[in-house]
């Protein structure tokens, strides 16, 4: 069941809706960069916008997908 948490990006309040396991993996993603998952998310959208893809939360399953791709 999709979960949707509150985050900020650039100062502007949004509301992303993903599956728990993405959650638990941008969690992860940020806790091994060692930002917040709002700051880590801030990031992924400032790519996803550079590569033209407008869709967030879909940008936010592919970048999960090849982080776990990857081994982790």
């Amino acid at each position: 069941m999709p979960e949707k948490r509150s985050v900020r990006i650039h100062g502007h309040s949004t509301t992303i809706r993903l599956e728990q396991a993405f959650w638990t993996v941008l969690d992860e993603m940020a806790r091994e960069e060692g930002v917040t998952a709002s700051a880590l998310i801030a990031r992924i959208h400032d790519h996803c916008l550079v590569t033209n893809d407008k869709n967030l939360a879909s940008c936010l399953r592919v970048v999960c997908l090849k982080y776990i791709n990857l081994g982790h």
